[in-house]
């Protein structure tokens, strides 16, 4: 399993849901979201959204890319 993680500051509904459709339509399933909240504000400063994808052919080309990098 591979997993994807998207960062935004833009935290609306609007750019979420642009964020969600974005990365689903390129194969991958959304797992979990996650805010970060600013201290002394109701609204958060940040989000995280995690997605998942089950590639494992993938998965190795990225491996052998990290290895080969940290020779």
């Amino acid at each position: 399993m591979i997993y994807k993680v998207v960062e935004t500051s833009e935290v609306t509904d609007e750019k979420l849901e642009v964020l969600l459709n974005q990365w689903t339509r390129q194969g991958w399933r959304f797992d979990s979201l996650q805010f970060a909240m600013r201290e002394g504000n109701r609204r958060p400063g940040m989000a995280f959204i995690f997605f998942t994808r089950d590639d494992s052919a993938e998965y190795e080309s990225l491996a052998e890319g990290q290895s080969s990098h940290s020779s």
